[in-house]
């Protein structure tokens, strides 16, 4: 099965998933129609297409995957609602639509994106496809990667250094965190429930840096020279916003190059495992060749 075939199929089941789970929570309507509005903006669904990938490429049922790779739909959307909000980002379009706080006001934003982040372990507990100790570990991973040491802790280190020169190390260590780590989760889960041995996860791991860099490069280039129709968004919003990028640091030129030099690494750790990796492929070539 070809990438296209594999996500029209597998991506389906997770949104159908997804938006049944939220239509079974007891919530004030607005409040469920704000999460509504942001998971079904739209969006590449990189991450669970890539930790469902994982599945197929060692072999594994992939259906065994679409809670897990819903939860992590939902953290990835609870923090892009977060992340647009006037004391973060403060960004008015996501995706080509008004941002949850421009359309149901910052308050039920926030409590949007915080029940997208609890209520995403609950999906996981009740994915009856799964034993409970690989329920434990996922739980165990998706919180250390989403939470204070992964995701969270990289959008602190965000806000920290605005308005700051940063060099190449920091500016990695916090793309490390903010973007790379459900990136991470994706391999990783998927390796965790594929009950791959922790070297084949560490390599996984390594492998999710480098794409999750890789990631980051390509949006600040996105971010200079992309189509503000394409994106969904204005472009040129890092420079406005005085953030530091590695299009700022490095140039576009060495940008593309350093870019290129982790796509390759990611690629190579991949290899090294010798799986069944070519949907896996072609979603690191999609990361780094996406227009949006």
């Amino acid at each position: 099965m070809n990438l296209e075939k594999f996500r029209n199929h597998y991506l389906k089941k997770v949104d159908e998933i997804s938006v049944a789970y939220i239509n079974t929570l007891n919530l004030a309507d607005i409040l469920k129609e704000s999460i509504l509005y942001s998971y079904t903006a739209g969006g590449k669904r990189i991450r669970p297409l890539l930790l469902l990938a994982t599945l197929n490429a060692f072999n594994v049922d992939v259906l065994k995957g679409i809670h897990t790779a819903s939860a992590l739909e939902f953290i990835h959307t609870s923090s892009l609602i977060h992340d647009d909000l006037p004391a973060m980002d403060n960004d008015d379009y996501r995706r080509g639509k008004l941002t949850n706080h421009k359309v149901y006001g910052e308050a039920t934003a926030v409590l949007a994106g915080d029940a997208l982040l609890i209520n995403a372990l609950q999906l996981i507990t009740r994915d009856q496809s799964l034993p409970d100790n690989i329920k434990i570990s996922l739980i165990e991973t998706l919180t250390t990667c989403s939470g204070a040491n992964g995701m969270i802790g990289g959008q602190q280190l965000d806000i920290e250094n605005e308005d700051r020169v940063l060099d190449l190390e920091m500016l990695k260590k916090i793309d490390q965190h903010k973007t790379g780590k459900l990136l991470e989760f994706a391999l990783v889960g998927g390796g965790i429930i594929a009950n791959q041995k922790k070297t084949v996860l560490s390599i996984l791991k390594e492998a999710s840096y480098h794409i999750g860099i890789a990631f980051q490069i390509k949006d600040d280039i996105l971010d200079v020279i992309g189509n503000k129709t394409i994106i969904g968004k204005p472009i040129n919003s890092d420079e406005k916003n005085n953030k530091y990028t590695y299009v700022r640091l490095l140039g576009l030129e060495q940008s593309k190059q350093h870019l290129q030099d982790h796509y390759e690494k990611a690629l190579n750790l991949i290899h090294h495992l010798n799986i069944n990796s070519h949907l896996i492929e072609e979603i690191f070539k999609l990361i780094i060749e996406r227009d949006k």
